[in-house]
């Protein structure tokens, strides 16, 4: 009896518990449902809200910041206007840029068409070690101070040591060229690094210079242990300025040298044929001039031009196709001493002297100035020509 009394209580606690737990369901259920029922209907209203703000900038002029008229502007206008006021101002520079640019486009062109007309540019081709060379020209046929001044002024004729940078920019051998063009004023620094196989390169690079810098009738180039006589060469290049494409020079044809090891040999030699064939006819490279419409050809077409080991050979190979007349004179090679001395007593003065075994005058810094004393010509053969 015990035993079924006591079952009977159990199952009424039981019965108890389980309704109240359903009444507790049922209420946090409902408070659940009461929850997302009024979540339900805030959110839409708040997003249809911001949505007719969105659509209707009028509605938001109302409800946001004042503008100028005492009314209210939206972020949206404010970030517009500022994008319209950085648009305005990049407008107005560029319009300015513009002008800018036109004015110096008109600038350049009047600049170009008044540029000065030259007779002749000289390019005298020297090294960093050769100071003692320049200043053996110096005191000789090339002209110093007031009276270089005055040749490019009254005689249109332009003399420049021209020589590249070294291969440490900066360098010491930079810094002693640079004095030593305080001191004097007369380099024409390329853009180019010097070195015995770069010949070629540099001839190349200094035509490209000189045709921007000067617009002359000739271009001439010149070793620094060559005797020149100014007025005489000028005399012989004014012979030829009615020739558009005109290449003066001493005309040789010398052996292609292709053995190993000896001076100036061709590496390219199979270009010119079987071995012991010669090249073909070119101006040595001592000293030789051309017209100004081949050194703007050599500028224009500068990246094209092939450049051989001898940078005479390259010159005569860069006119071989073209239609250019080639002049050998022979007043621009002649021999020192007795060969210069004897002709300038006949009356027939050289207009340049080196000799043929040192490609050059022989030690030239020694001998210079007794070239020039027995073969130079007169003064006066030089201030008084006219040129232009």
């Amino acid at each position: 009896m015990s035993t079924k009394s006591r079952g009977g209580g159990d199952n009424f606690l039981r019965s108890v518990i389980s309704r109240n737990l359903a009444l507790l369901l049922c209420f946090i259920s409902f408070c659940a449902g009461m929850f997302f029922t009024n979540r339900m209907w805030i959110v839409p209203h708040h997003r249809t809200m911001l949505e007719s703000e969105a659509c209707n900038p009028e509605l938001k002029i109302d409800n946001h910041e004042p503008n100028n008229s005492g009314g209210q502007i939206s972020t949206t206008e404010h970030v517009m206007q500022t994008l319209d006021s950085k648009i305005s101002s990049l407008e107005v520079k560029l319009a300015a840029a513009r002008a800018e640019h036109q004015s110096l486009s008109s600038a350049d062109i009047s600049s170009a068409n008044s540029k000065r007309k030259y007779f002749m540019v000289i390019g005298i081709n020297t090294a960093f070690s050769s100071r003692k060379r320049r200043d053996s020209l110096r005191s000789t046929w090339m002209p110093q101070g007031e009276k270089r001044r005055k040749l490019e002024e009254e005689k249109g004729i332009v003399i420049r040591f021209m020589i590249g940078h070294s291969s440490t920019a900066g360098g010491i051998l930079d810094k002693a060229i640079e004095a030593e063009e305080k001191a004097h004023g007369d380099f024409l620094r390329l853009d180019h690094i010097e070195g015995y196989l770069e010949l070629s390169a540099k001839t190349k690079t200094y035509f490209t210079t000189a045709v921007d810098l000067w617009d002359a009738e000739f271009y001439v180039k010149v070793d620094d242990d060559v005797h020149v006589n100014l007025g005489t060469l000028a005399a012989i290049l004014a012979g030829h300025r009615m020739k558009p494409r005109v290449y003066i020079g001493c005309m040789k044809s010398g052996p292609v040298l292709f053995q190993k090891g000896v001076k100036y040999h061709e590496p390219e030699y199979w270009k010119f044929g079987e071995p012991g064939n010669r090249y073909f006819r070119h101006a040595t490279g001592q000293l030789y001039a051309i017209s100004k419409d081949l050194a703007s050809y050599i500028s224009i077409n500068r990246h094209l031009l092939h450049k051989y080991a001898n940078e005479d050979v390259s010159l005569g190979a860069w006119f071989i196709g073209l239609d250019v007349e080639h002049v050998d004179e022979r007043s621009l090679c002649c021999g020192t001493v007795r060969d210069c001395e004897w002709k300038a007593q006949m009356g027939k003065v050289c207009a340049a002297s080196f000799d043929w075994s040192c490609s050059g005058i022989c030690r030239s810094v020694d001998r210079m100035m007794g070239v020039h004393d027995r073969c130079g010509e007169d003064e006066n053969a030089l201030w008084s020509a006219n040129f232009l």
